[in-house]
């Protein structure tokens, strides 16, 4: 895949309104150890809201037929939003690595910054991935 990679100092700004269904106690009836928790907006939904922010960021300067997947992420969850309020995410691309994006990440409610760290985010070709993945699905017993 040949592409002219997005520069460092790409910014992108997306904001979330906290309404219940991103609580804690809402992220999966899969997994019961979070029923019961306090009724704020949730660290995976906080993940997914910046990854989400990380996406769009670099959606429209793509190859045809490539996407990005999320690699790592680190970031803090250091104050609790209720529901109501609104989340704002800031993200930074602060470095490209053949296909690696690495972001700096900070996310604010209306009174205090809840989370900050970093999220890297790796091009893929969308078709050869969606056919590794058929592969490994199909292996399994």
């Amino acid at each position: 895949m040949t592409w002219t990679a997005p520069k460092p100092g790409l910014t992108h700004t997306s904001r979330l309104l906290v309404d219940d269904d991103l609580t804690v106690p809402e992220v999966s009836d899969a997994l019961p150890g979070f029923a019961g928790m306090p009724r704020v907006f949730a660290t995976a939904y906080l993940v997914a809201f910046v990854e989400n922010t990380c996406i769009e960021a670099v959606a429209g300067l793509l190859p045809k037929g490539s996407k990005t997947v999320g690699t790592h992420v680190d970031l803090s969850h250091s104050a609790a939003t209720p529901v109501g309020m609104e989340v704002t995410a800031f993200v930074e691309l602060v470095e490209v690595e053949g296909r690696r994006l690495r972001f700096a990440v900070e996310c604010r409610d209306a009174q205090d910054v809840i989370s900050s760290g970093h999220h890297e985010r790796h091009v893929i070709d969308a078709s050869k991935f969606d056919h590794r993945m058929a592969a490994k699905a199909a292996a399994v017993p």
